[in-house]
């Protein structure tokens, strides 16, 4: 979900709460399970970046003993993700944050885990939301930050579902999840000067993990 400066008004955050809880409701608990599978991380703190309507948060959640931050810009949105987290009954692990990726309101080395679902292609500079995101990485800890579907049979059915309901949206996924975007990202990434990072374009989706060592031990 777009975590730039525009504001989701009250029928755009109604929109992204329907179509996250019908077309896409099936590839947050895949991806959830990916991410938990990929890294093991079960315990400590986790931030959904972009999160939406938290339904990301919430498979997160429900998989493991994490304590989760949703931060979104939005107001709204967060209106539609505290019925949500409230209906998972998940109000005491999930905690909703108002702010920008671009200036993260939380301390250095401050989580284990960092996650977004869609949210990087609308941010307004990648360079200085990258900085943030390593600089509030626990040393020890890992992002899983881009987009996909999180297999390719969820990748053709909720494809299909959603050029039906909008037939631009295919060329609008195609060019974000795309080779040239990879190679956009990674410049980045050698740009701000991220030391371990891997970029994966498959079944999965487009994702972006970074390593933030810890200091004294070697790889």
């Amino acid at each position: 979900m777009s975590e730039n400066k525009q504001k989701t008004g009250k029928k755009g955050s109604g929109n992204m709460d329907e179509i996250a809880k019908t077309i896409f409701a099936p590839i947050y608990p895949v991806i959830a399970e990916n991410i938990i599978r990929r890294f093991g991380i079960k315990t400590g703190i986790c931030i959904d970046l972009g999160s939406g309507p938290a339904l990301l948060s919430i498979a997160i959640a429900e998989m493991s003993d994490l304590s989760v931050t949703a931060l979104d810009y939005s107001n709204e949105m967060h209106e539609a993700a505290s019925g949500n987290i409230e209906e998972a009954g998940l109000s005491d692990r999930i905690t909703l944050m108002c702010g920008d990726v671009h200036n993260i309101p939380l301390d250095d080395d401050y989580a284990d885990l960092i996650i977004s679902r869609g949210s990087m292609f609308f941010w307004d500079d990648i360079h200085q939301a990258f900085k943030e995101i390593y600089r509030i990485l626990k040393p020890g800890g890992k992002t899983y930050i881009g987009g996909g579907f999180g297999n390719k049979e969820l990748f053709e059915s909720v494809s299909a579902k959603m050029i039906r309901k909008n037939p631009k949206w295919k060329e609008f996924n195609r060019k974000n999840i795309s080779e040239e975007n990879v190679t956009r990202f990674k410049n980045m990434l050698e740009d701000i000067g991220v030391p371990d990072y891997e970029v994966i374009l498959g079944d999965e989706g487009f994702w972006i993990i970074i390593s933030k060592s810890v200091p004294g031990v070697l790889k």
